[in-house]
């Protein structure tokens, strides 16, 4: 197959000779113009798959070179660059249709991101999963722990066995349970989800089991319960640590051998299907405490996958935020620079739930296609002021304090977490990791 062709227009030789040589290096083919009449002939010619063309330009701009272009070729991908970044000329550019804006000294690396999603050329090879599984449309694993909570899943997904997802509120462990469902064998069966702590407990027992005419007031004709619904396929129990004692007693059955009672009946039921639960609580902690049953949570946690928050996963948060853009503009919006540092530098305890509300209210709030850091929440825009440490330090600082913490509390799994004010779950994945890397964490 043919390279794609990069038609790089800019009155300047020497920029345009830096490009050509950046992009021929990158295995694209490149055809050069020194004016945006030029370009145009070059168009008409065909066989061009993007252009790169400088704004301010003798004879045509930029500006009007793009739109002439898309008057012939409605769909060709058209990147901007310019030594004079003004705000009005990336709004009219994006109108217009530019796929981005770009100002001088150009950043080859983004310069290269652009041309290659434009091109439909991945940036990286496509990650290697199990069965060659590959992840499903609108899932970001940029992050090695993305990646590898991906892969684990791959490996677990054609199995029957029962899986705990734990992580904090808003990680997307809903959407591993999709993923988990989607790559398993039972993935033509219904994948039914419960909200434990959305549904009040009078109503829990009867949403999960189902109950018969008259089997209380209000209870006017027989309900099929979700654990049924479920048959030959996948239930999803989120927020399981939200369930009463006597509710667990009844899950710790059917969880057992499938059986279980619709209230009011006499009849037993049976159904087979597979039980994913999450949780956002420390279900260790709980069961310390006596308020998780310990037999229910060996049994719910036959295998468990932990999805780590977005600030340990930062190399997810921009594609993340594109993606979100990109859903609620219908692909029209781009954000500034000034936007991605803000990104960035915010810590994101809503994670991925609060970075897609976000990106929802800059669509919004930006009027155009352009989104700037007053689109921003105030205490995400505030962060872009702060310098954030280089990756290898935080990584480092993180290091250093978890393992003067196992040290303080003689490797004392319970109290190194309290110390650091992370769940159990969260410090075993770190350390995990720690031990992997040659640390000495003490006796597993």
């Amino acid at each position: 197959m043919n390279p794609p062709r990069i038609l790089i227009v800019d009155d300047d030789p020497g920029q345009r000779s830096l490009l050509d040589s950046f992009l021929r290096s990158q295995g694209f083919s490149t055809v050069l113009a020194e004016n945006g009449e030029r370009a145009l002939e070059l168009l008409r010619a065909g066989n061009i798959s993007m252009m790169i063309t400088d704004v301010r330009m003798p004879g045509l701009s930029g500006l009007e070179t793009l739109r002439r272009a898309r008057q012939e070729h409605a769909t060709l991908p058209v990147l901007l660059v310019t030594a004079y970044a003004d705000i009005r000329d990336a709004v009219v550019a994006m109108r217009d249709g530019a796929v981005n804006y770009l100002a001088k000294p150009i950043d080859l690396d983004e310069l290269l991101d652009s041309v290659r999603q434009a091109t439909g050329l991945s940036a990286e090879p496509p990650l290697k999963l199990a069965d060659n599984r590959v992840l499903p449309p609108g899932i970001i694993a940029k992050s090695p722990a993305m990646q590898a909570l991906f892969r684990d899943a791959a490996l677990i997904a054609p199995s029957d066995s029962r899986v705990l997802i734990t992580g904090e509120s808003g990680v997307g462990k809903e959407v591993l349970a999709e993923v988990i469902h989607a790559w398993s064998t039972r993935a033509a069966g219904p994948l039914v989800k419960v909200n434990c702590a959305a549904i009040p407990e009078t109503l829990l027992e009867s949403e999960l089991f189902g109950h018969e005419k008259g089997a209380f007031t209000g209870a006017h004709t027989q309900r099929i319960g979700r654990f049924e619904q479920a048959n030959h396929g996948t239930i999803f129990l989120d927020e399981i640590a939200e369930m009463s004692p006597a509710l667990q007693a009844k899950l710790l059955r059917v969880t057992h051998d499938g059986w279980f009672q619709r209230i009011g009946s006499n009849r037993e039921s049976r159904t087979n299907a597979r039980v994913l639960a999450a949780s956002n609580q420390d279900l260790e902690e709980l069961v310390r405490l006596g308020r998780f049953r310990e037999d229910l949570y060996f049994r719910l946690n036959v295998v468990e996958l932990h999805v780590p928050p977005l600030r340990e996963r930062r190399e997810d948060i921009l594609p993340l935020a594109s993606l979100f853009i990109s859903e609620f503009a219908k692909g029209r919006a781009r954000f500034s620079e000034t936007v991605a540092a803000c990104l960035e530098r915010y810590s994101w305890p809503g994670n991925v739930r609060e970075l897609r509300n976000a990106m929802q209210r800059a669509v919004l709030l930006s009027g155009s296609e352009m989104i700037l850091p007053e689109h921003l929440p105030a205490r995400i825009r505030e962060a872009g002021t702060k310098p954030l440490p280089p990756v290898g330090q935080l990584e480092e600082v993180e290091r250093q304090t978890i393992l003067q913490a196992l040290r303080q509390h003689r490797f004392n799994r319970t109290e190194t977490a309290k110390a650091l004010g992370i769940s159990r779950r969260a410090l075993l994945y770190k350390l995990q990791r720690l031990r992997e890397l040659g640390h000495d964490i003490g006796p597993p």
